[in-house]
């Protein structure tokens, strides 16, 4: 069950939050900004585990807050460069290999609802609706409850405009 909702996704009550970065992201705007200010251990381990296993597009690393709720960073930009100042862009296919194995994470691990912006249009510069359909391809069909945050407003725990698609 797919809801679109508008909200702070950072204080969302799903079991997991996921968003698109790049490999090697410096985590300076939008939502991976807000995570980063939120929990500073996420970005510090983010970039510990980069420098160690150097993903690739279409992998995900994940982290669990105090609270054990998952943050699922999904490589859906090309490698940040400039020392990690400046993301790569996103396409169309990293974004669709990164969902696919979201989707993977979410059957194996049993998530049971899962949160994420639409993905790849701050730093990764792809238009809103473009990444829209595949999240509903990949992620339609599962038995959970999944939230995309298309309005993110900072303190904001209300999900309105909620509607099931």
């Amino acid at each position: 069950m797919i809801y679109e909702v508008s909200g702070d996704i950072l204080l969302s009550d799903a079991q997991a939050i996921a968003h698109g970065v790049a490999p090697n992201d410096n985590f300076a705007t939008g939502l991976a900004l807000s995570l980063r200010e939120h929990w500073p251990a996420l970005y510090k381990d983010f970039r510990n585990y980069c420098h160690i296993y150097h993903p690739k597009i279409g992998e995900q690393w994940t982290w669990v807050n105090a609270e054990g709720q998952r943050i699922v960073n999904l490589m859906t930009q090309e490698a940040a460069y400039d020392n990690g100042l400046k993301p790569g862009k996103a396409s169309i296919e990293y974004v669709n290999r990164s969902l696919k194995n979201l989707k993977d994470l979410i059957e194996q691990e049993k998530i049971e609802s899962l949160a994420l912006p639409r993905l790849a249009t701050e730093a990764g510069s792809l238009d809103g609706e473009d990444g829209r359909p595949l999240i509903y391809t990949h992620l339609a069909d599962l038995d959970i409850p999944v939230y995309i945050y298309t309005l993110y407003p900072k303190g904001d725990k209300r999900m309105n405009h909620s509607y099931k698609c």
